[in-house]
């Protein structure tokens, strides 16, 4: 991100990491926050406070409808609190809203009905979601991507690749019966499918060739020095000025494009978390917000448009992670109104504290669990 590094004088250090990475997650939790806000505007639910970070306040206005806009000094986070709400949590204030008027209880977001407040705890991932299409759309229209062709250019003595019977000079033409256009389209499925089994086409001279490699798990560094473990077949393609193409699309090509980037972080990331349930996946590698603040630093020295891709990439799993049915986050609620609708009325509400307090635990042990992660990747 060199428009900030240099407009803070900034070449490393804390201010060098700090920096993007509040600017990174302050536009995720923005547009995560503003899909709640929206809907719950839509259907007339008053928004007491809408807060960027949590804590005492750095500064902030009232709008001409009473909403409190905010940013506080802990940029981990953010939230909506809407009337009827006694907390950040968006837990029920049972006593407040007995005191109501009947033009208060008109807009309390626990008297709508449960498809609205389905709708607007919806809205906050959907909001991510299509944040990072428009980034990514973005970035494909103005930028470009990228592409360099499926060719093997070199086999690795004794790899996967070696034993599957690979050439240079094959192309790649698909992987399991999916298409492959680029070296980059080959590597996001190897990557994701260490000790399994793949069935590869390959293009050699003027015939098909089809092939069968299993994909060794192996550590990689990147250029700053992060490891990380993955699928490897153990093919390389000279990257040369010649052998790269920037392709740029039009605009609805790009969101088109991007819907496909969103969905493949969803699926690697649950085939991720799959593979550690299972024992298949080691949870070293999840990471917390030192971890995003490191990436986000490092990242910022290559470019804003690597920077943005970043905040896509975030603002994806943010999404996601706010939809898993724990309760404090947005997929819990969604299941409190599942059972709601399904029953004709809400759980009690000493189920819910105790739901929402042990939601809180979970969240908890995550973030320091996440945060064990990063220490222990940074000693």
């Amino acid at each position: 991100m060199e428009f900030i590094t240099s407009a803070f004088g900034l070449g490393g250090g804390l201010l060098g990491y700090l920096i993007p990475f509040i600017f990174v997650l302050s536009i995720v939790v923005f547009f995560h926050e503003l899909g709640h806000f929206a809907v719950a505007r839509f259907f007339n639910v008053k928004v007491l406070t809408f807060s960027v970070g949590f804590g005492p306040e750095i500064f902030g206005w009232n709008d001409k409808h009473g909403t409190r806009w905010k940013v506080a000094w802990v940029p981990l986070g953010g939230y909506v609190k809407f009337a009827g709400d006694e907390g950040a949590a968006s837990t029920p204030d049972n006593d407040a809203m007995e005191s109501m008027s009947e033009s208060e209880r008109d807009q309390a977001f626990h008297l709508k009905p449960v498809g609205q407040r389905a709708a607007i705890v919806a809205a906050g991932p959907i909001a991510n979601f299509l944040l990072a299409i428009v980034i990514f759309a973005c970035l494909f229209t103005f930028i470009g991507r990228a592409v360099t062709a499926p060719v093997v250019d070199e086999v690795r003595p004794d790899s996967a690749a070696q034993v599957a019977g690979f050439e240079p000079g094959d192309l790649i033409v698909s992987i399991d019966g999916r298409d492959i256009d680029s070296f980059s389209d080959m590597q996001r499925i190897v990557s994701g499918s260490a000790g399994r089994t793949l069935t590869i086409v390959v293009e050699r001279g003027e015939e098909l060739v089809t092939l069968t490699a299993v994909p060794d798990y192996r550590e990689i560094t990147d250029r700053f020095g992060n490891t990380t473990r993955v699928g490897l077949l153990g093919i390389s393609r000279s990257t040369t000025a010649e052998n790269v193409v920037v392709e740029r699309y039009d605009p609805l090509t790009s969101i088109a494009e991007g819907t496909g980037e969103v969905v493949f972080v969803i699926t690697r990331t649950m085939s991720y978390l799959g593979g550690v349930i299972s024992g298949r996946e080691s949870a070293d590698q999840l990471g917390g917000p030192i971890r995003i603040a490191q990436m986000s630093g490092q990242v910022a020295t290559l470019g804003l448009d690597a920077l943005l891709q970043l905040a896509a990439i975030l603002s994806v799993s943010i999404g996601l992670i706010n939809l898993f049915p724990i309760p404090m986050l947005d997929g819990g609620h969604l299941v409190y109104y599942a059972i709601e609708a399904v029953r004709g009325r809400p759980l009690s509400e000493r189920t819910q504290q105790m739901g929402f307090r042990f939601g809180l635990a979970m969240v908890l042990m995550l973030m320091v669990f996440a945060t064990w992660n990063d220490l222990t990747q940074l000693l």
